[in-house]
């Protein structure tokens, strides 16, 4: 090493790299992490190491290389200079997906992508001319008298972001806007220093530190929701429980199987195993906090049908047309459902018995499950308060748990159709 200035150099490098590191880990390990978020940083970390990885190859060859290597400096160094860059670009597209905005469509995205082309341009211009800077062909770096220029379009885009990120204050949570804050002040007063000093090389340990802060303020943003979530979810299965266990069903339920063990023995055994089924899987379903097959929801919703076929007889008709089964739902979602159209379906003055019909399908981006009846419509059912709450608990939950939706409507024939839509994780 030369001098002082080249050690605080190169352990700012290093310490830069192990920062960088350390951040790709803690987004691969971190349970909580978004899938978005946990891919973002897949490209943001591995560029944020391979720029502080080209500046120490750079100092390197500088340092302790000849003449022969000016070529390995130079290519570095426009390395460098691109991965650094592509930072910035990387935060835009960061900072609009908080804002819920399209990045695409987005006029801040498409002002920083100006930006970057004229960086990027500036920086090939660089290696055909001595006006920015120069690595002689005897490996020494030195600046031109124009090399505040390739530093203006990155201080640019800084202040783009943070003036976005300023306009959008009211839509960014609190951890957001410092994580975004500190990622653009700190990185913005080192350009501003590299601009008019030479030596030290402030940026990539100011980034490398901003970038973890950031990554640190976002994690704990998102844990915070997760918890939220988790307690609100904890919440609506408690709701759920109650509309669930009904105590006249479990009444009728336990007097048709009294007088069932002198009318038919057998099938009140049967009734009994049904009806013990379906307190099994309710009160499993209630104790669960996450996703569960949908086999398991399909034996649930049986069992209870089995039970209420007993009662109603020739009253109830059911169809299960589920040939696609690979998936995962909130426990407590379809049962509910199938248990609402009996509730408010079957007529036993009426001649013409309820049908229930239960679909899956598999699309193209999700899965589709359908739940369709004869009963008397939604204009019909709005006497009672108790369906809409249920409905809500599961539209709810739905979103919660995996950005599911629950559609209601009237069918053309008669009837209402209830349509759970689920989508593929990405």
């Amino acid at each position: 090493m030369g001098n002082w200035v080249d050690i605080v150099n190169f352990t700012a490098a290093v310490s830069g790299l192990i920062l960088a590191i350390l951040g790709c880990v803690l987004n691969l390990i971190t349970p909580y992490a978004e899938t978005w978020n946990r891919r973002f940083y897949m490209v943001f970390f591995p560029t944020l190491i391979a720029y502080i990885a080209c500046d120490i190859v750079v100092q390197i060859s500088l340092l302790f290389l000849d003449g022969d290597f000016w070529v390995l400096s130079k290519s570095a160094l426009f390395f460098e200079s691109t991965f650094s860059s592509l930072l910035m670009l990387l935060l835009t597209v960061q900072i609009l997906h908080y804002a819920g905005e399209t990045v695409k469509k987005s006029p801040v995205f498409l002002t920083e992508l100006i930006l970057w082309c004229i960086y990027f341009l500036l920086l090939l211009i660089t290696q055909f001319t001595d006006s920015i800077y120069v690595i002689s062909d005897e490996n020494v770096y030195s600046r031109g008298p124009f090399y505040f220029l390739l530093l203006i379009p990155p201080a640019l885009m800084t202040l783009v972001n943070l003036g976005y990120v300023i306009y959008e204050r009211d839509v960014l949570s609190r951890s957001q806007i410092k994580a975004f804050l500190i990622f653009l002040l700190i990185p913005m007063v080192c350009i501003l220093t590299q601009m008019f000093s030479y030596g030290l090389l402030m940026i990539v340990i100011g980034t490398s530190i901003a970038s973890l802060f950031m990554f640190g303020y976002l994690m704990m943003d998102i844990a915070a929701e997760q918890i939220q979530q988790h307690e609100e979810n904890a919440k609506l299965r408690t709701e759920s429980a109650v509309l669930q266990m009904r105590p006249h069903f479990i009444y009728n339920t336990m007097t048709s199987i009294y007088y069932l063990c002198a009318q038919d023995p057998e099938k009140a055994q049967k009734v009994t195993l049904d009806f013990t089924t379906y307190l099994r899987k309710n009160f499993s379903a209630i104790a669960k906090q996450d996703m569960i097959p949908f086999d398991e929801e399909l034996v649930h919703t049986q069992a209870y049908l089995a039970v209420e076929q007993v009662r109603f007889e020739d009253s109830l008709l059911v169809h299960f047309n589920t040939p696609h089964t690979e998936f995962c739902l909130p426990p407590l979602t379809l049962q509910p459902l199938v248990e609402n159209a009996v509730k408010y379906g079957v007529d036993p003055e009426n001649n013409e018995p309820l049908e229930i019909t239960i679909l899956t399908k598999k699309d193209e981006d999700g899965t589709t499950i359908s739940v369709l009846d004869t009963g008397p419509g939604l204009e019909n059912s709005e006497n009672s308060t108790q369906p809409h709450t249920a409905i809500q608990n599961i539209e709810k939950r739905l979103a919660l748990m995996c950005n599911g939706t629950l559609t209601y409507k009237n069918r053309d024939c008669g009837g209402t159709e209830a349509t759970i839509f689920i989508p593929d994780e990405k």
